[in-house]
């Protein structure tokens, strides 16, 4: 009873929230409905089916598991619970509609109530607590441990995804956290900081709170739970290992095992990685992390190499950092000692102390540098020539220098010596020759063969390399050596260097030149003191003396030489414009006998200068003009008075500055013209020039003459410094030439002008906008002359042609056996010819 009050109650509520039901869509016929209702909310209408006679009632059967009913009367479809996402999704329930005796009117209709999911259950970790363990030195990034919660929401709904963060790090002692999460996997793994810095010699045991939230973590409603996670750090079983050595050219069986590595990880791959690019690495690792050599080494090749292990997952993706493995390739005594040159060759002097280094013995080993291996001794085998002793030399036995036992090297007793030195390291000995050449000391002095050579006597004239004496003077040292070689000099009489001595290395024969050109009138007589000298130093003891000094003179004779001007070339600079008779420059000459000079021109094409004959003045001889020549040069003759064959010339250069002194012209190709008839706006490009320089650029002024006519018919205007427009100022224009006179300006000092009469063509236009021109005939007969020529003329051609004819049918007539067609072709030619 209290139940139907209930349901009476909750029906009143209703049909008053439903006086408008049309509107709100919530009733209507029976038939298949699908709805949506959210979970929980407790009682709640849901839908109102409309009843159509005979029906008076309404039944529904199905999935109403004690919550879900319909008001028989009324056909209030209501909830009298709250729906349970969770526990059930779907409720399928059938609609019948009866009339009074219960019989069914229509259906059973399928309803479908289907339970929205709302936010209403927290995730749950699947465990209160959860420990791992991570290596030191672990890759940043790599998972070693995984944290996992679920959420009994509708996964296909934000209210199921979950977001995992870590919110506690103890202890932390870095500012940044060591350890990271995967905020969608849970997955665990070491920061690039916790990758450094992990140490479980510093701190064994962390412990993490992982939170994990609903609804993406991206709202502030989330539902949040967290547990703890306790991390112990375990020292890292991936190491380098120490730096590990093989003793080149190993006869053990290979591969062989040289180390080990292991990885964090289990069931990784390893792998080797090149640091250096090698043809070959001769290295190689299994899958247990053991390091093989797989080839003998030799560390003369390569001392040492470098490389990498590297661990990846069954993906190719790298698990634990790069370990870096060295290895040293260690020497032993495997190659013999070398001679560093096949030949080792030593100069020494006779005149050596006992004890003097002489040379050094280079020898080298390529085993290891700085150990027993690579250590070479010295020792002297044998000595050939073994005079005037067997022992004249001495090796030091570590460092291979020579050094000499006694002061007794004499050339005249052996020239060179041959060694042979013992090399040995510790196992194995090479045999290094040595040559050691006894070299001549300069103690023997030039002696010239004359003290005197008396004198010679040369003409002013003679060109420079003129050798005008041979000298000799010999030397008892060795020859073709620096001890026996002489140099020639001219000791004393020749401040000026006027001669040179050269020497034949060969005969040491000495040639003494003209170095300088003689000048009479300078010099007439040279004492000269010649002294022979060697490059080599003297010994000490011995010097020079006057057995190396030789004397001669040399006298000069006077030559009739021509006058010598006192420059090679004379340059001035002058206006154009300067008067006729105005002083150029002055040329000067003198003659080196004390003769007078004459000048004269030569090459004055122009006529434009004069000398003076007598002071070799250079006047102006007639007007200059700079357009025609801008650098005029001529040649100035200076001859002597009593021998005019004796003569020299110099050049002349004028150059002329620029006056004033053209007007400026029309520069222009063809005439301006203008197509008949003018339609207005036209004009026409008129061009001045000028024939004097121009420093910078020209400026022209253009005007119309002062003519009444030419500027009610044409006016100018100025385009640029050189040119400007002519327009007609109408266009009656007739068509015929105009004279237009136009008045040019330049901007000269002072400043020229001229006028121009410019012809302007107003004509008839073709489509390619230039004039026509026509072309007259002459229609007059031909002279009394050209008629009888042409008369002539006819008349020889038709004799030619009949005598022609007449000549082929006397041909014709002697064939006349031949056959008929041939006659009748022969008659049929004739025919035509005549």
């Amino acid at each position: 009873m209290c139940k139907l009050c209930g349901l009476q109650f909750l029906l009143v509520i209703h049909s008053a929230l439903c006086q408008n039901l049309g509107d709100l869509h919530v009733t209507g016929p029976l038939k298949d409905m699908n709805f949506s209702v959210p979970e929980g909310g407790g009682v709640r209408v849901i839908y109102q089916f409309t009843s159509e006679p005979p029906a008076v009632s309404f039944r529904a059967t199905g999935e109403k598991d004690g919550i879900i009913d319909i008001v028989p009367k009324t056909g209030v479809l209501y909830l009298s619970g709250s729906l349970d996402w969770e526990t059930k999704t779907v409720h399928r329930l059938q609609v019948e509609s009866l009339d009074e005796k219960g019989n069914v009117v229509k259906g059973p209709y399928a309803v479908t109530i289907h339970v929205e999911d709302i936010n209403d259950n927290p995730p749950e970790f699947d465990q209160i607590k959860y420990t791992g363990v991570v290596r030191q030195n672990s890759r940043p990034g790599k998972p070693f441990m995984h944290v996992h919660a679920t959420d009994r929401d509708d996964p296909t709904t934000p209210h199921a995804q979950l977001t995992y963060s870590i919110l506690h790090h103890f202890p932390n002692p870095y500012t940044e956290m060591l350890f990271q999460i995967n905020n969608v996997t849970g997955a665990i793994s070491p920061s690039v900081t916790g990758s450094y810095y992990l140490d479980p010699q510093k701190q064994d045991t962390f412990t993490l709170v992982v939170t994990v939230k609903d609804m993406a973590g991206m709202t502030m409603n989330a539902f949040t739970s967290s547990a703890d996670v306790i991390i112990t750090v375990k020292e890292s079983l991936w190491k380098a290992p120490p730096t590990i050595r093989i003793q080149e050219n190993s006869t053990q069986i290979y591969p062989v095992n040289i180390s080990q590595v292991h990885s964090n990880e289990p069931d990784v791959i390893y792998d080797l990685f090149e640091k250096e690019k090698l043809p070959r690495l001769p290295f190689s690792i299994d899958q247990n992390g053991v390091i093989y050599v797989t080839d003998p080494l030799d560390r003369e090749e390569k001392d040492t190499y470098s490389f990498f292990v590297v661990t990846k997952d069954n993906k190719g993706e790298l698990v634990d950092k790069p370990l870096h493995i060295h290895v040293i390739v260690e020497d032993i005594n495997d190659n013999p000692p070398v001679c560093q040159q096949a030949l080792t060759v030593i100069e020494v002097q006779e005149n050596e102390d006992e004890g003097s280094n002489i040379g050094t013995l280079l020898a080298t080993d390529m085993d290891e540098e700085g150990t027993l291996n690579s250590r070479l001794q010295f020792k002297i085998g044998s000595q050939v020539p073994a005079v005037p002793a067997s022992n004249l030399f001495f090796i030091q036995q570590e460092t291979g220098i020579l050094q000499l036992t006694s002061r007794s090297l004499n050339r005249r007793i052996a020239s060179n010596y041959s060694l042979k030195v013992l090399v040995t390291d510790a196992v194995f000995q090479t045999i290094c020759d040595v040559q050691i050449y006894v070299i001549d000391i300069n103690d023997q002095i030039p002696i010239f063969e004359k003290s005197d050579y008396h004198n010679v006597t040369v003409a002013e004239s003679l060109p420079v390399g003129t050798v005008i004496l041979e000298i000799q003077a010999t030397d008892g040292d060795e020859p073709a050596t620096g001890s026996s070689y002489i140099i020639y000099q001219v000791k004393e009489g020749d401040p000026n260097n006027t001669f040179i001595i050269e020497t034949d290395s060969v005969t040491n024969r000495g040639f003494v030149k003209i170095n300088k050109a003689l000048d009479f009138e300078a010099a007439s007589v040279y004492n000269l003191v010649i002294s022979a000298t060697n490059p080599e130093p003297l010994v000490p003891g011995v010097q020079y003396n006057s057995s190396s000094l030789t004397l001669f003179k040399v006298f000069v004779t006077n030559v009739d030489e021509p006058p010598v001007f006192h420059k090679t070339v004379y340059k001035a600079e002058v206006s154009e414009d300067i008067p006729v008779n105005t002083l150029v420059m002055t040329v000067e000459a003198y003659d080196p006998e004390g003769d007078t000079v004459r000048y004269s021109l030569e090459g004055d094409v122009r006529k434009w200068l004069r000398v003076n004959s007598a002071t070799g003045q250079v006047y102006t001889a007639s007007t200059l003009d700079r357009e025609q020549q801008g650098t005029y040069t001529v040649e100035v003759a200076a001859s002597e008075l009593k021998n005019a064959a004796q003569k020299s010339k110099t050049t002349l250069i004028l150059h002329l500055r620029d006056v004033n002194d053209n007007p400026p012209l029309l520069a222009m190709d063809y005439p301006p013209f203008f197509c008949h008839p003018l339609r207005g706006g036209e004009r026409a490009f008129i061009q001045a020039a000028d024939a004097d320089e121009q420093w910078y650029y020209p400026t022209f002024t253009f005007s119309l003459a002062d003519d009444m006519n030419a500027r009610n018919n044409w006016e100018i205007s100025k385009i640029n410094a050189t040119h400007a427009y002519l327009s007609p100022k109408h266009a009656n224009f007739e068509e015929k030439v105009y004279n237009v006179p136009v008045i040019i300006n330049d901007n000269g000092k002072p400043p020229l002008e001229r006028k121009v009469n410019l012809k302007v063509n107003i004509c008839k236009c073709s489509s390619e906008k230039s004039c026509f021109i026509e072309v007259q005939r002459d229609h007059s007969w031909p002279s009394t002359g050209q008629a009888i020529g042409i008369l002539t003329g006819v008349l020889l051609i038709i004799g030619f042609i009949i005598g022609s004819v007449f000549f082929h049918m006397r041909y014709k007539q002697k064939n006349e056996k031949k056959s008929h067609q041939k006659d009748v072709k022969d008659k049929s030619e004739l025919n035509r010819l005549a």
